[in-house]
């Protein structure tokens, strides 16, 4: 009951400051002052950060909002807190130990979730890509195993990526999952997410709109 009034804190609490950050982006939007207010663009950046690593909390949508109304200013900024928090949530997927994670799930009657853990924890480390290729369809081999880390790339820009767990759980799963090399991945994310504040830095929002 702890743990689970726990949970249930921490997504009041994510649900409401994600309803204060879009209610500050729509202020930044109506309000041509808001344009030099450092203060609030700085609030709205770390709640940008917190938020994306978050599960099912849409990061993408987010961060290009901000490009949008603040453009080339906060490109860099907005680059900077996606790239920290995206390696952030991998690190912590990579790191968190399995068994606790497994002990914790059944605690909260999430079976399903747990038994992917523990067939995965059952799995040698060295020994899960045969694994996973030899129990996925011919036609997934390519993108789950052999251009995997293209495929977390492309999941990480896509918008609408919410549905299959927003930034931060698609990094986070990333790590649990125990098939990436870490300093691969943190290099694919620096990649993979620079494009837009690149472009926005270099010609402006309007290239967005």
């Amino acid at each position: 009951m702890v743990r689970f009034s726990a949970i249930v804190v921490f997504v009041a609490l994510a649900v409401l400051a994600f309803d204060w950050l879009k209610a500050q982006i729509a202020l930044m939007e109506s309000d041509a002052s808001a344009r030099a207010m450092t203060g609030l663009i700085v609030a709205v950046l770390i709640a940008y950060a917190v938020l994306l690593a978050i599960p099912f909390v849409p990061g993408v949508e987010i961060g290009i909002a901000l490009l949008i109304i603040q453009g080339a200013v906060v490109a860099p900024f907005v680059y900077l807190a996606t790239v920290g928090v995206l390696g952030l949530a991998f690190m912590v997927g990579q790191n968190v130990s399995l068994s606790w994670l497994i002990g914790v799930l059944r605690d909260l009657r999430l079976h399903r979730i747990a038994l992917w853990l523990e067939r995965i924890d059952a799995v040698p480390r060295d020994q899960r890509l045969v694994a996973m290729q030899n129990n996925l369809p011919a036609w997934l081999v390519p993108f789950v195993v052999r251009y995997r880390y293209a495929t977390v790339a492309i999941a990480i820009n896509t918008p609408g990526n919410i549905a299959i767990g927003g930034g931060g759980g698609i990094m986070l799963v990333a790590g649990l999952s125990r098939l990436f090399s870490t300093p691969a991945l943190l290099l694919m994310i620096a990649f993979a997410t620079a494009p837009v504040p690149l472009v926005v830095w270099l010609w402006g929002s309007d290239v967005l709109r």
